[in-house]
């Protein structure tokens, strides 16, 4: 059976068991006054947790989820797809939506390039300009182009988008484009223009590709950014920049890459047609490599969109169709593996088989590790040669590296006025600051776009039909009149969870529910002790029941219940710090985010509380601090008003707080908590002020004043001595 890149078999686990190793989580500090601050006073510490050789129920529980979330995309993955009339009719929209997953659409204004020729370089075969442009003002690109000596006349011509080799001498970057020099010279030497252009990463000006990998910048999701759709937009750019040459038959363009430059030569390929001829090489796999395999862990986040409209790879591929395309790899690439490259390929083919263009498309698989091997250079000089030139005849020489990476440097000293190495945090602008409402009428336009953007464009991950709740009782027990309960219910498909709910015994019709939710309010380790020992544990401490509620008019205090979204508790996986991470992005790639489907998960919490017969009819308080509280709002927003809920200390931005897919690009955490005080009272404790002003100007301008919106500001030192 095949093993995953961890040394575990698929049909196990799905993923490697450093993936799912399991640590408990500590619960920061409790609600004051709190019935359960009470309730887990009783217990000593929970049983000792699984070792990480073991895959917990949480571990499986994420595998699953995401073997059927990917099993989904793949399967409707140009499914839709049965006549050449399905695909052109699509074909525009699908690279929009391309352009918009980049952070593209709308496209960039093409602004001058102030090209520059800093130097040259010459040999008995060709010309090298060293060069550099800006594809947009102060976003610099360096690269060298590579000119044949003697041509007659304009010749079809290459962009070469490189991989991450990296080329730095004594804190010096030269740009990957001289680990890739051998392309651009052997295309020269043989009649082709080619512009070989640094990537942000490791060009001349060090940019980043590792925000989400390594740098803990999740709000480049929430942002929509993406380095991948740099790199596109300075390939697009560069073609911009070939068809001004007058050495350059601008009908005759080409773009290949390998590694990370296969994948940006797939980016610039599907958008711009102007691309006659591509040769990707090692760029592209499937969502199941990539999600399933663990291959992303392979890969920073230049290799990906931002998948908004949850697209499995082959649909980029597709938009190529039905110009000459080849697809390049190795038999033993282990981060872009062989099974993966050619289910892109069967699916590819289908589409060019609609055009009849069977021949325009190429599979080049060659034996090797993932390296810039001799056979894969040969088979993308003869692709170029077959469909730029015209010209069928044997590669009789391969790529040789002329010159020292200092003699292609392009800068003698780097531009002060660059913006390269700071990009993300200007290339997908951030949403107009909202304007506060002048009348119900026109706060009623803004909340409607803004509920459109995050039913679209955040949360479009979640179920299209939620699917039974299966709601079960799976334990109570009770002991002098109080009563602690277990639910367990199916959030979606391999994702169930548990409610606990803590009352008076018996409870036929309860008037009213408080719902906390998330770690800081609940340490479900402690609960479930408690509750498999209640009656023992209950007797033996001589308490009294905890007053954990106001009493209503029947005398009947409010039921207490307690719930954990998935990666918490029972339901937690591997806690590696740098698991975790990976977690995060394999969301990402199925057009989700962690955050978005505990907000999801905390929807159907509510669901079924209000399903159990004895508190259909009660008013539900909700509580919870920093992003699950926020993340409780949000939930709120999409299910009947509460009776009120209230937060601790939530997350002012999303540009600090958790990640939700492009929402920073409609709205930001300000007008979340509006939007959730116009249904139901809303309860904010802060220890700084000024964060929600916009919150409480929309409620003076319409009238809720204190009545729906309600913000407490209190020093630090208040906040510990209440969490004790």
């Amino acid at each position: 059976m095949r093993q995953n890149q961890f040394g575990i078999r698929k049909s196990e686990v799905g993923f490697g068991e450093p993936l799912f190793g399991r640590t408990r989580l500590g619960s920061a500090f409790r609600i004051p006054n709190s019935a359960f601050a009470l309730v887990i006073a009783l217990v000593v510490a929970a049983p000792s947790r699984a070792s990480a050789q073991d895959a917990s129920p949480g571990d499986q529980m994420l595998a699953e989820y995401f073997r059927a979330e990917t099993a989904k995309l793949a399967d409707r993955c140009l499914a839709n797809i049965r006549s050449l009339e399905d695909w052109t009719s699509k074909r525009d929209e699908y690279r929009r939506q391309l352009a918009e997953m980049l952070g593209l659409d709308p496209m960039p204004v093409r602004t001058d390039l102030k090209a520059v020729v800093t130097g040259k370089l010459k040999n008995e075969f060709f010309t090298v300009e060293k060069v550099q442009f800006q594809s947009r003002p102060h976003l610099y690109v360096t690269g060298d182009l590579y000119l044949p000596k003697n041509a007659e006349k304009p010749a079809p011509a290459v962009l070469y988008v490189c991989g991450h080799g990296q080329v730095k001498k004594n804190g010096v970057s030269y740009g990957n484009k001289t680990s890739y020099q051998h392309h651009g010279e052997w295309l020269a030497r043989n009649g082709f223009v080619c512009l070989t252009i640094d990537t942000i990463q490791l060009g001349e000006i060090e940019g980043l590709h590792h925000g989400t990998y390594r740098e803990g910048m999740w709000w480049w999701n929430s942002r929509g950014y993406t380095p991948a759709g740099v790199e596109a937009w300075n390939g697009i750019r560069a073609l911009d920049y070939l068809q001004s040459r007058p050495e350059v038959d601008g009908e005759k363009l080409g773009v290949a890459g390998r590694s990370g430059g296969g994948a940006y030569s797939w980016w610039i390929a599907a958008l711009d047609e102007r691309i006659k001829a591509a040769v990707p090489t090692a760029g592209i796999t499937d969502l199941e490599n990539h999600v399933v395999d663990g291959c992303v862990e392979g890969h920073c986040d230049c290799m990906f969109m931002v998948n908004t409209y949850r697209w499995d790879y082959p649909q980029v591929a597709a938009l190529v169709a039905p110009r000459a395309l080849l697809i390049v790899n190795t038999d033993k690439d282990t981060i872009f593996p062989l099974d993966g490259v050619a289910r892109v390929h069967r699916k590819v083919r289908e589409i060019y088989r609609l055009y009849g263009a069977d021949k325009q498309l190429g599979l080049q698989i060659s034996e090797g590790p993932h390296k810039d091997i001799q056979e894969l250079q040969v088979a993308e000089f003869h692709w170029f040669n077959r469909f730029l030139k015209g010209e069928d005849a044997p590669v009789e020489n391969t790529g040789v590296k002329y010159f020292e990476p200092e003699e292609l440097k392009v800068f003698e000293s780097l531009p002060a006025d660059e913006i390269t190495s700071r990009i993300h945090e200007t290339f997908v602008p951030l949403a107009e600051p909202p304007k506060v409402p002048k009348n119900k009428e026109e706060w009623a336009r803004m909340r409607d776009g803004w509920m459109k953007a995050l039913k679209e464009k955040c949360f479009a991950g979640w179920p299209a039909e939620p699917g039974p709740l299966n709601v079960e009782r799976v334990s109570s027990a009770e002991r002098n009149g109080l009563a602690l309960e277990a639910y367990d219910f199916d959030s979606q498909e391999h994702v169930r969870l548990r409610l606990y709910i803590l009352c008076d015994a018996p409870v036929k019709d309860a008037g009213a529910v408080r719902l906390s939710v998330g770690p800081e309010t609940i340490d479900e380790a402690a609960i479930t002790t408690f509750h498999e020992n209640f009656p023992d544990e209950y007797q033996e401490s001589g308490l009294k029941p905890p007053a954990f509620g106001a009493e209503n008019a029947e005398n009947q205090r409010p039921a207490h219940a307690f719930f954990l979204p998935r990666g918490y508790g029972r339901t937690q996986w591997n806690a590696d710090e740098r698991k975790q991470v990976q977690i995060r992005r394999r969301f990402m790639l199925l057009g989700q985010t962690l955050a978005g489907m505990q907000i999801w998960d905390i929807r159907r919490a509510l669901q079924a509380l209000r399903s159990i017969e004895k508190y259909s009819h009660a008013g539900i308080r909700v509580d919870g601090q920093t992003d699950i509280g926020m993340e409780a709002l949000y939930a709120s927003l999409f299910e009947p008003p509460l009776a009120s809920i209230s937060v601790f200390v939530p997350p002012q931005s999303h540009l600090h707080g958790f990640d939700l897919l492009n929402v920073l690009r409609y709205v930001d955490t300000p007008q979340i908590v509006a939007m959730a005080a116009e249904r139901q009272p809303v309860w904010i404790s802060e220890i700084r002020s000024g964060g929600w002003d916009y919150s409480v100007s929309v409620g003076k301008s319409l009238g809720w004043g204190e009545k729906n919106l309600n913000i407490r500001t209190f020093p630090p030192e208040q906040r510990k001595s209440d969490s004790q």
